[in-house]
């Protein structure tokens, strides 16, 4: 779960009662809708270029052999993010998907 931890933003941490992950969590397999975007300036502009924009369902396709960078289905295309980026898109269930469902 997230909770904030003053200026240096989310930070993921136990007894929060937000149910908001980064889309860095999400296994492969698994689908959430996006909820926010963490990240500032041109990191943000780009996130959002790609269709990473609140409400949109993302799908964890597959990770590389060594776990970086992911892929993931937005909009009808698959793209591949690094850890540090997808860590920006936060997502959360969504009472259509069941919870982070299938």
């Amino acid at each position: 779960m997230l909770s904030t931890s003053g200026k240096n933003g989310p930070a993921l941490g136990a007894g929060c009662s937000l149910s908001l992950f980064p889309l860095s969590l999400l296994p492969p397999g698994r689908r959430a809708p996006v909820t926010g975007l963490t990240a500032e300036g041109l990191v943000r502009r780009r996130l959002l270029d790609l269709g990473f924009v609140p409400g949109t369902v993302v799908e964890a396709v597959g990770r590389s052999p060594f776990g970086d960078p992911t892929a993931y289905a937005v909009r009808g295309t698959v793209i591949a993010l690094r850890r540090r980026d997808a860590a920006h898109v936060l997502i959360g269930p969504d009472e259509h998907l069941g919870g982070l469902g299938k």
